[in-house]
């Protein structure tokens, strides 16, 4: 199977290449976001992931909002991007990965190097001014994967563009499932894991499906960046525990 579908995805990443550096040029903010949904929700299923969609409050995320999510594995943003796409502050070292990269940077995302103040500083009012034009911008608040069953503190920096731009955060809880409904953990993109390991055991794994739970927005107007960060914490923790 992994013989049959690894050509694919090779085929698929060179289309995406393609697109972003010969008709995305050619295309305006709307027409853009339309392609990357569709090219995400082809990558994703030749990956055999599913998507379930499922609504806690809201039947469909903000037009305005700064979104965040846990951050399990490279596939979150292609797997968010299939039902609201948007522009990731990305860590720098993705520009780096093969074919993913460049695809990344043609298609918008934002790199920011990890831990570095100085790179927050350059990139904040980018941020702001892209959410003010109503552009969709997405971050992952714990700066890094985490495996699933556990969520990483938030950073509360980036938490103040929303704030400056006078629009909502609109969080997002993410997890990887398998046939019987438990934590699918060849999803998990940590420690050492390299984006081809990762790419290989996912194509090998049996049936996975992702769960993109949309949680209602949290109002920005008079709060603190600390606050929004565990306002969006607890909201996407709980959302993400066990059912009892």
């Amino acid at each position: 199977m992994i013989l049959l579908r690894l050509p694919r995805v090779v085929l698929h990443l060179i289309e995406g290449l393609l697109t972003c550096a010969l008709v995305f040029p050619l295309m305006g903010q709307g027409a853009r976001r339309r392609c990357i949904q569709t090219w995400s929700i082809s990558l994703v299923a030749i990956f055999g992931v599913q998507i379930k969609c499922i609504y806690q409050g809201q039947q469909a995320p903000a037009a305005r909002a700064l979104v965040v999510a846990n951050h399990v594995s490279w596939l979150d943003i292609f797997i968010i991007n299939t039902v609201h796409p948007s522009r990731f502050v990305a860590k720098s070292d993705i520009r780096d990965w093969p074919l993913i990269g460049w695809l990344c940077h043609k298609s918008g995302t934002i790199f920011i190097s990890r831990g570095s103040v100085r790179d927050v500083r350059r990139i904040f009012q980018n941020l702001v001014d892209s959410l003010r034009e109503g552009q969709q911008i997405a971050f992952f608040p714990e700066g890094t994967t985490a495996a699933q069953g556990s969520l990483l503190p938030f950073h509360a920096n980036l938490f103040e563009a929303a704030i400056d731009a006078q629009v909502v955060v609109q969080p997002f809880a993410l997890r990887y499932v398998d046939a019987q409904g438990d934590l699918h953990l060849a999803a998990d993109f940590i420690g050492e894991t390299t984006f081809l390991s990762s790419m290989l055991t996912i194509l090998r794994a049996g049936p996975m499906t992702a769960e993109i739970i949309l949680l209602p927005c949290i109002a920005s107007q008079g709060a603190h960046r600390r606050s929004l960060a565990l306002a969006a914490h607890s909201a996407i923790s709980e959302a993400l525990r066990p059912a009892a």
